[in-house]
């Protein structure tokens, strides 16, 4: 029976093939996140089970990876009946769970070389309910209708296992040729050096978690289409067609975490130890070490083989907890733990900014727990941020999710529970009508998720405006990070290497040396970063300033990372670095060079109250490089080159030659050129609107900006107090290099800002 289910190559080569087709139509993203090697190395991997196509990806993923052949276990109604689907289930290394020979089929796969692909929890787990309040784990049994322990199928596997390899072992020490032989000839293995080798290497288990986002209780099309086709569907059906239909059908993210290997060998007790190999000394066959009736057929085995329980019992809760421990933390998770969080302390009504800001702070714990994964929409400040605002965002998304199930009502101020979070639903319902509960279930065997959205409620009842201000500054850090880690890819490295920026390009906050009302936010040009204007941060700082140095987006990580950002990312930085200081000082002043001055005065002229005073250095509105008017042609003919091929583009950089090559970029993506020139075109038609006091310092001969620009910016602006100062240099970097004094012209300035008030005449100078 066991020739009956050999793996058809052919076969295996052809599903692959379909499902890596299949995917490309699907929204489904998947993402298997592991440690080098790992895949490799394991050979029994266990799995979460919420979805039935679970079932099938993990052994693809597995083999386009590595291209080892996977086995795994189905219920064995699929194999009643001898037609072409349970054929093509054989040929695909599906066994059924009633084989006679499961055990030692697996295992002489997994000594072959083979991977075998395990879901412990027997079935799907809807409600994710798999911890009481004692913290045990279990599942819903539906054919018994209760909760009971996993299964161990996968820990008696490994145990058999390494009785089996410690049986090879001591054969091989003692000599004995034949019974090697004959175990080399059981297992189709063509030398016993082959088999020793085999033996030698570690019982290897890998838990994985696959973690589903975001989950949507919408109607689809493959509901709608099933009922259109034969009525009277049931409650399961439905329920499976609506979720798991919008996890192919609607963008989701398939996160599956691997998490730490589990050898068998290493945890085994003083006692444990010597029973397996006591069991191993004695084995005839490999089937004998899976065989109950053989194991307690002597009183010495018996005894061995309650040692070997415990060791199958201990395995089982290990992995079962590495599983559940590896779950992809998201936003959902954490803004149905907090809903229930506050149900639970009686409240049913919440402000929507006080619920908000709860949430970004939970966020905030929780990323300080090293051993927690989290997904990436918990890493990226630019995703998660957006929850303290009431726009279009993954929060909304979740609102609007958990209002179409009768869950939460809104309104524009306030969040209202529903009593219906409370109620019982059945496994075939939970999934549909409290989405809230299901997420909050799966995070529920994670402490440091409970304990983060705890420190969250404790500390927003407290929290002030400046601590806020703080926490948003961390994320500016948080970005950096982030943005370096995306764009350090293998595809990103031709162009990184050549890169000669070597300053550190992070955002900076000085504040801790004096009281000035007045802060100050220095905005760095295009191609550079931070590090362009932290020497005279540090002097605005030692002068009392609050000094915040901002970091535009797509500056200071990689060329691609400029690429792929436009002029409005850029203003976003500014802004969020004004709310910040706004937070922390009264009054704020804006000191921006080039693109950065351009930036500073758009930023100004939405008329923001905090807003007292801009100093734009350089700021362009033309420039000397007449070749510039052509950028927008070549970046429309470079996305058409996209468009029509793979080809990257016809020029998606060009050199920079810099005046100062350890701060700004070796290349220039033409698309940042781009926006270069749109930021210049919208500043032209924005000066009018700018109306706080500026300050304009342009060099005279800069071989960068047209000196023009400064006439034009100086006649167009509002403000009624304005100045103009030209610098004699034909540098363009006069504000890093300190050239004519312009560091004094932005000092003298910034103390006019700080003493201006109402009483005080405006005044106009060139």
């Amino acid at each position: 029976m066991t020739g009956h289910f050999d793996i058809n190559q052919q076969t295996y080569d052809w599903c692959a093939r379909a499902f890596e087709q299949v995917r490309k139509l699907l929204s489904l993203r998947i993402k298997m996140h592991h440690q080098r090697h790992q895949i490799d190395g394991g050979e029994i991997f266990l799995f979460n089970h919420f979805a039935r196509m679970e079932t099938f990806i993990p052994q693809y993923l597995i083999y386009q990876e590595t291209g080892h052949l996977c086995r795994s276990i189905a219920s064995a109604e699929f194999f009643a009946r001898d037609d072409r689907f349970a054929r093509m289930l054989r040929d695909l290394g599906v066994v059924p769970n009633d084989h006679p020979e499961l055990m030692p089929l697996l295992a002489r796969d997994i000594l072959r070389g083979r991977k075998v692909v395990v879901f412990p929890e027997g079935g799907m787990v809807k409600d994710r309910q798999v911890v009481d309040e004692r913290g045990r784990y279990s599942v819903y049994s539906r054919h018994a209708q209760t909760r009971r322990k996993h299964h161990t199928g996968a820990a008696r596997l490994a145990t058999g296992l390494q009785v089996f390899r410690y049986a090879v072992q001591y054969r091989a020490a003692r000599g004995d040729s034949a019974m090697l032989d004959a175990w080399r000839r059981e297992l189709g293995m063509a030398t016993v050096d082959e088999m020793l080798a085999a033996a030698r290497r570690p019982v290897t288990l890998v838990p994985a978690n696959i973690t589903f986002y975001p989950l949507r209780v919408s109607d689809n099309i493959l509901r709608r289409a099933a009922e259109f086709m034969g009525k009277n569907l049931s409650k399961r059906a439905i329920e499976e067609l609506v979720v798991e239909g919008n996890l192919l059908l609607k963008e989701t993210d398939m996160d599956i975490h691997l998490g730490e290997d589990l050898a068998v060998h290493e945890d085994l007790t003083w006692y444990q130890r010597p029973a397996l190999r006591h069991l191993a000394r004695g084995l005839p066959s490999l089937s004998a070490a899976f065989d109950i009736e053989y194991l307690e057929s002597h009183w010495t085995r018996r005894l061995a083989t309650r040692g070997a329980q415990q060791v199958i019992d201990g395995l089982r809760d290990r992995y079962m907890r590495a599983i559940y421990q590896s779950a992809a933390v998201n936003l959902s998770h954490l803004a149905s733990s907090l809903i229930l969080a506050y149900v639970e302390r009686g409240v049913t009504r919440v402000g929507a900014a006080e619920f908000r800001t709860a949430l970004y702070l939970a966020i905030k714990h929780v990323q300080g727990h090293r051993n927690i994964k989290l997904h990436r929409g918990l890493c990226d400040p630019a995703r998660y941020q957006a929850v303290l605002d009431n726009g279009p965002s993954a929060l909304h998304e979740f609102f609007d999710s958990a209002e179409s199930a009768a869950l939460i009502e809104r309104s524009d101020d306030a969040l209202l529970f529903k009593d219906k979070l409370v109620q019982e639903h059945g496994f075939d319902e939970i999934r549909l009508e409290n989405p809230v509960e299901v997420y909050a279930n799966e995070v529920a065997p994670l402490a440091p998720v409970g304990a983060a959205v705890a420190q969250a409620l404790a500390r927003n009842t407290t929290l002030g405006a400046e601590a806020l201000a703080l926490e948003r500054f961390d994320d500016e850090i948080k970005a950096l990070a982030w943005d370096r880690a995306r764009y350090s890819q293998s595809e990103h490295h031709d162009i990184n290497q050549r890169e000669t920026a070597t300053a550190d390009p992070s955002p900076f906050l000085f504040r801790d040396g004096g009281a000035r009302p007045l802060g100050v936010v220095l905005v760095h040009g295009f191609l550079a970063s931070p590090a362009e204007v932290r020497e005279f941060g540090e002097k605005l700082h030692a002068a009392g300033y609050p000094v915040l140095g901002v970091r535009l987006k797509g500056h200071g990580t990689s060329p691609w990372d400029l690429r792929a950002r436009s002029w409005q990312d850029w203003l976003a930085s500014v802004t969020r670095a004004i709310d910040i200081m706004s937070a922390l000082t009264p009054r704020v002043a804006l000191v921006g060079f080039s693109t950065g001055g351009s930036l500073s005065l758009i930023a100004a002229s939405t008329g923001a109250p905090s807003i007292v005073g801009v100093a734009a250095v350089c700021a362009p509105l033309k420039f000397r490089n007449r070749n510039l008017r052509f950028v927008p042609l070549m970046h429309g003919a470079n996305r058409i080159v996209n468009w029509l091929s793979s080809y990257e583009g016809m020029m998606p950089f060009r050199p920079n030659e810099s005046e100062h090559p350890h701060i700004n970029y070796r290349n220039i993506p033409l698309r940042g050129l781009y926006e270069l020139t749109r930021v210049a075109n919208h500043l032209g038609t924005v000066l009018d609107d700018v109306h706080c006091a500026v300050t304009l310092i342009q060099a005279d001969a800069d071989q960068v900006v047209d000196p023009d620009s400064a006439r034009i910016a100086h006649r167009k602006l509002a403000s009624l107090d304005k100045q103009l100062h030209w610098v004699a240099s034909r540098r363009h970097g006069i504000l890093n290099e300190d050239v004519g004094a312009t560091h004094t012209l932005i000092l003298d300035f910034l103390a006019h800002c700080a003493q201006r008030d109402e009483s005080h005449a405006p005044r106009e100078t060139r």
